[in-house]
């Protein structure tokens, strides 16, 4: 999503986004426009429609000729696979799926090589059913097929696929459920934050596992899965994710020496569609997280 900042405000609609995303022709942001694929402030316009400061513009990406989604040779830590779905490991710094910015060396990109029968029903995320933030380490799946595309999408929707994150949070938290609403901040506009009523239902379960009395390493149970809801929630109770640069205390950040949030996605539990398996997919702690889990200063 963009917001239309001074400066951005009456240009032609096609005209701004050429000049935001300077490596793409104007055509391609009219054929986006024509598509229905970018909305001002919720709503469908027109290439010659002017923005005015403070309008949110969202776009949803196509590749095209001029956009190509190609297979890359990036390694990948598999911690399960069959012909339906893969699960791997997601480092920390690894792009999900392609956007502006972040066309190449994505987990698409490093799927599409692995798995050479991977169903293009999405022209951008192939195979992603849920995600991970960029920061944010730890088990992600992807269907190989649509029909596996769609039975995992109703597991997450119906919350039939237990989430278990861990974390490193600041202070001492107690164990709690957290079910502040979340929606987007009415300020920044990029953020999230606890909106009460006027928010989305968002369920988190917190269980403190270690703690040295400035830090805690926690273990994050979601019921729902609302965009940043760990880290909006932490933030909430007072407990914020050491080396969140968004939600996160920079002095915090700056003392440990970490430049990323210490979240991790720990464990996927669910049965599998077609095989009716019991499965728990658990990755290893990344060693940012296990140092303070161990060693905690």
């Amino acid at each position: 999503m963009l917001i239309i900042e001074a400066g951005q405000q009456h240009m032609r609609l096609d005209v701004l986004l050429r000049s935001i995303y300077k490596h793409t022709s104007r055509e391609y942001f009219q054929h986006l426009i024509d598509g229905g694929l970018v909305l001002v402030n919720g709503a469908l316009t027109k290439k010659s429609y002017k923005p005015d400061i403070g309008d949110e513009v969202e776009l949803q990406f196509v590749v095209t000729e001029e956009l190509p989604l190609l297979p890359e040779n990036i390694p990948l830590d598999i911690l399960f696979e069959d012909e339906h779905m893969i699960a791997v490991n997601k480092p920390a710094g690894l792009v999900v799926h392609p956007a502006f910015g972040n066309w190449t060396g994505t987990l698409v990109n490093a799927l599409l090589y692995h798995c050479q029968s991977l169903e293009k029903h999405d022209a951008i995320r192939p195979g992603i059913v849920h995600r991970l933030d960029k920061d944010t380490s730890g088990v992600i799946i992807a269907a190989k097929s649509l029909s596996m595309h769609q039975a995992l999408c109703r597991l997450f929707a119906s919350r039939k696929i237990e989430k278990t994150y861990v974390a490193i949070c600041l202070g001492k938290p107690k164990a709690c459920t957290i079910t502040a609403p979340i929606g987007r901040h009415p300020v920044y506009r990029k953020q999230m934050t606890v909106l009460g009523s006027d928010g989305k239902e968002a369920i988190t379960h917190v269980q403190p596992m270690h703690t040295n009395g400035k830090l805690s390493f926690v273990r994050i149970a979601l019921e729902t899965g609302r965009t940043h809801q760990i880290r909006v929630h932490m933030k909430h109770i007072g407990h914020h994710i050491l080396g969140d640069q968004v939600y996160g205390i920079p002095s915090h950040n700056e003392h440990y020496g970490v430049s990323r949030q210490l979240l991790h996605a720990d464990q996927l539990a669910f049965v599998h569609p077609f095989t009716n398996e019991s499965l728990v997919i658990k990755a290893p702690l990344p060693a940012d997280i296990e140092q303070f889990v161990f060693d905690a200063p």
